[in-house]
């Protein structure tokens, strides 16, 4: 050990699983101090993104614990319990090894399941008053990380409106992991709920995916409207914006699930055609642009 360089040894670090890393945190004081080290933690986690390596698969059991899957290796599983073990949870989102959670109690917290290390985050009021509420608002969140400021963000809007489909408040909030603060931003300028004409089949998730950088959902642009319309959040501007839909059949009734696809938007459009359901999926190849939209699979 006397003999290997510091270069050296964290040369042969950055090519060792998390939980190698974990248990040689034992080896000696600078071992454990390098691999604390946030200049490593950004090092090893490049190496792991560019290799597609030390990819875990996490899954919610019956209850209240985690199941973590080696994505190398399917047979490799192991229990894990999140910090708030007495609380229904819910993933609302998951970027870089890193799950934002909320239990039943609205407490949201950031858990790294392979180090077990977690942190609660601030709470924040719903801005407005509640005489205005005729029913629950509702509320979707997003989770992801913007590398030029170097932050972990988590996104939440707020809607509520009334028996006929009145807005009456809107509001956005970005939590911030470098400042551990949460922030009022501009309110959004669409509908959230689903429209009662295409109930659940329109209904986009309550957590929004990260692809390209931004946190994206479905919407309605007005409440009487029945055209469904995708949204972004640029995590770096924090500003939201709309993007075009590849041309099929609006007339349809539509199941979409956005996902991301070798780092590009992907979009899956699910609807009955005569006595078969029909899978369709969309790339968008070059970001924002209506034109790069190309059908990769059609199944049925």
């Amino acid at each position: 050990m006397a003999t290997l360089s510091h270069d050296l040894s964290i040369e042969i670090l950055r090519g060792l699983s998390v939980k190698d890393l974990l248990r040689f945190k034992c080896v000696s004081k600078l071992w454990c101090s390098s691999i604390d080290d946030p200049y490593f933690i950004k090092l090893h986690l490049s190496d792991s993104l560019k290799t597609n390596t030390n990819h875990s698969l996490i899954l919610r059991r019956w209850g209240y614990d985690f199941l973590s899957v080696n994505y190398d290796s399917l047979k490799t599983t192991q229990v894990i319990n999140p910090p708030l073990t007495n609380s229904p949870i819910k993933i609302l989102g998951s970027c870089n090894g890193l799950l934002a959670l909320i239990d039943d109690k609205d407490r949201i917290f950031l858990w790294n399941p392979s180090t077990r290390k977690s942190q609660v985050l601030p709470s924040t009021e719903i801005e407005f008053s509640s005489t205005l509420i005729s029913s629950a608002p509702s509320t979707y969140y997003g989770f992801g990380y913007e590398p030029i400021s170097d932050d972990y963000k988590l996104v939440r809007m707020v809607q509520s409106h009334g028996n006929n489909d009145e807005y009456f408040h809107s509001e956005a909030k970005v939590y911030s992991l470098r400042s551990n603060c949460w922030r009022r931003i501009k309110d959004v300028c669409f509908y959230l709920k689903f429209n009662r004409k295409f109930g659940f089949l329109a209904n986009n998730r309550k957590f929004g995916f990260l692809a390209n950088n931004a946190l994206h959902w479905m919407v309605f642009k007005t409440p009487q409207s029945d055209n469904r319309n995708l949204v972004g959040f640029n995590l770096g501007s924090e500003e939201f914006h709309f993007l075009e839909l590849p041309d099929f059949c609006l007339d349809k009734l539509f199941w979409f699930g956005i996902k991301a696809m070798g780092g590009d938007l992907c979009l899956t459009a699910t609807y009955r055609e005569i006595n078969n359901f029909v899978v369709d999926v969309w790339i968008m190849k070059e970001y924002g642009v209506k034109q790069s939209w190309i059908k990769s699979i059609s199944w049925n």
